[in-house]
């Protein structure tokens, strides 16, 4: 049998990623206003009601109910129809303070580091690999994404070629891209199936099957991977006019292998959304993301999957991991290229921050909730996709 492998992707109207955008929203407006906000915030989202929740510590006013109703007008949860919109969805807030337990622990100089310590226990994973040369990130997830991403260009569009083409798409969609490999199970052969599933109008089915083959699948699909023997299944329980909030709650964190490898690479288990940058289930994530990409980059490996954990408190990682999965460079063993990391890379909380600018008070940071949907690596835009570490990583193990 040939060897297969699975991603999905949903779109930013899922539920679930409604209540991380909230989540990442919320988190900007606190740093907008106070860089040094300390946030973690959930989110629920379910039939007319929005309840935000989790701890914050800032000295800036934030409007949380502007902010949570104009994140879900700008999803497009506009139709009182629908049984979720943002102008008449109740918003309940439940925020409190930080722990100060945690905090002596975070603050620099006040917990048993003198440097600014882990937000808390863990491992985060940071994972690249050349099966997509442009993005260093697994196909299938890639795909996954970008067909979702597609539903929503065509939903949102005004004008152009996409207007009106399917005026009866809905927020809320998902999407799941089999790729089959060749034998030495690293190279792709060819996109073996598609899974769509998208929120709609009362349309028949068929016709939403033709627009998919027709507007989705050739403006994202490669043409070298596409063969009359690709499986397409669009809506396969025939029907998804109830969808959103309204049809399945959405919680903050829930789509966490969405959000980074769709499952070729590992995860720790913490969610990103709603956190700020002490928290290492987050800037850690980035910064081992940050590192395996720039291995690859550098062609000591084909793939790359980087380990580094944490103490609570404590500034210094306990471990970090570098694992290639037999594809190094000749000469250099998973622990050398580990080696190199470690004595390369500066992988403390503050570090991390200041390298990637993740809280960078010129206005440069990242805008968090544009990593709420369709994946947190993999785009250009976001600092830790940057490829400047490659001369230090090539120069390291030419030494060795």
């Amino acid at each position: 049998m040939a060897p297969l492998f699975t991603s999905e992707s949903v779109s930013e109207g899922h539920p679930d990623k409604v209540a991380d955008q909230v989540s990442d929203a919320l988190l900007d407006a606190f740093l907008a206003g106070d860089v040094a906000s300390r946030c973690a915030i959930e989110t629920l989202c379910t039939t007319g009601l929005v309840v935000v929740s989790g701890e914050v510590t800032s000295d800036t006013y934030v409007d949380v109910q502007e902010v949570v109703r104009r994140t879900i007008e700008e999803i497009g949860y506009t139709d009182p129809a629908l049984q979720f919109d943002a102008r008449s969805c109740g918003v309940l807030v439940t925020i409190h303070d930080q722990s100060p337990d945690i905090a002596q622990g975070v603050d620099e100089g006040a917990g048993l580091d003198k440097d600014q310590g882990a937000g808390d226990q863990g491992m985060m994973f940071g994972y690249a690999t050349r099966e997509d040369e442009a993005t260093l990130m697994p196909l299938a997830l890639v795909l996954s994404h970008r067909l979702v991403r597609r539903l929503a260009e065509i939903r949102k569009a005004t004008d152009g070629p996409d207007a009106d083409v399917m005026p009866y798409l809905r927020p809320d969609a998902k999407s799941q891209v089999t790729v089959e490999y060749e034998d030495d199970g690293r190279t792709v052969k060819r996109v073996h199936t598609v899974v769509i599933s998208t929120q709609h109008a009362d349309t028949p089915l068929a016709q939403i099957e033709a627009d998919v083959r027709e507007h989705v699948l050739p403006a994202v699909l490669p043409e070298a991977l596409v063969d009359d023997g690709l499986v397409l299944h669009v809506n396969p329980t025939g029907t998804f006019i109830i969808g959103g909030p309204h049809g399945d709650t959405g919680l903050t964190g829930r789509k966490i292998i969405v959000d980074t490898y769709g499952g070729k690479g590992a995860h720790g288990g913490g969610a990103f959304s709603g956190k700020d940058p002490s928290k290492v289930d987050r800037s850690a994530a980035y910064a081992a993301r940050h590192v395996a990409k720039n291995l690859v980059a550098a062609g000591l490996a084909d793939e790359a999957l980087v380990q580094v954990a944490y103490a609570i408190g404590l500034a210094d990682p306990v471990s970090i991991r570098v694992e290639t999965n037999g594809t190094a460079r000749d000469g250099i063993t998973d622990a050398r290229l580990a080696e190199i990391v470690t004595e390369t890379v500066d992988l403390r909380p503050r570090a991390i921050i200041d390298r990637l600018g993740l809280l960078a008070a010129n206005g440069e940071r990242p805008r968090y909730r544009d990593t709420a949907a369709y994946g947190h690596f993999g785009r250009d835009a976001f600092p830790w996709e940057r490829l400047d570490l490659v001369g230090a990583f090539q120069e390291a193990a030419q030494a060795a």
